[in-house]
């Protein structure tokens, strides 16, 4: 059971799903491990936690902007997925993640946003390996989920069920996202 979830974009939980998309930029939420460049998560292991907010079609790139929805944070969401964090990079640059435009789905606006947004703050890419639930679980939004934050502490009955889920992206598919962004980043 996952009493804990990784509140994104509902498009970009739907995505991680269908795998589509193997990758999350982040800033927060990560620590630096036993030394330097090894990173850690709060929570490795997470429930997708789907939200509305900030979420607009133009954040995308034009393959994908159809499929954001904008509206108001609903009052029942459904959790429809797992994820663990296969591998955590700092990005060493906007030239060296441009490199990896085939492996995200967003706008160059939106990239230009995350780096520039505090940009004292590191911003990391994360690798992860998804499933999709066995039984996706539909939730209420409470009032303790809402606001801008990374990591929703799920109330007891609200826990989600991951164990016979299934993986979106075969082990071998994930080696070569986590291959590729290694030697970009170490290039």
């Amino acid at each position: 059971m996952l009493n804990v979830a990784m509140k994104e974009w509902a498009v970009i939980c739907d995505l991680l799903l269908e795998g589509e998309l193997a990758l999350l930029l982040r800033k927060g939420g990560i620590h630096e491990r036993s030394g330097p460049g090894v990173f850690e998560l709060e929570h490795p292991q997470f429930a997708l936690f789907p939200s509305w907010t900030h979420q607009r079609p133009e954040a995308m790139k034009p393959a994908y902007q159809d499929r954001v929805v904008v509206l108001d944070e609903p009052r029942e969401l459904t959790v429809g997925g797992s994820a663990e964090a296969a591998r955590i990079w700092r990005v060493p640059s906007r030239a060296a993640f441009d490199r990896l435009d085939d492996l995200h789905c967003w706008s160059a606006a939106q990239i230009d946003m995350r780096f520039d947004y505090r940009p004292e703050n590191p911003i990391y890419l994360l690798a992860l390996r998804c499933g999709r639930l066995a039984e996706p679980r539909t939730i209420l939004n409470r009032g303790e989920y809402a606001g801008c934050v990374s990591w929703v502490p799920l109330e007891p009955d609200d826990a989600v069920d991951d164990a016979g889920g299934e993986a979106v992206l075969a082990e071998a598919e994930l080696a070569r996202v986590i291959s590729r962004v290694d030697e970009v980043f170490s290039g």
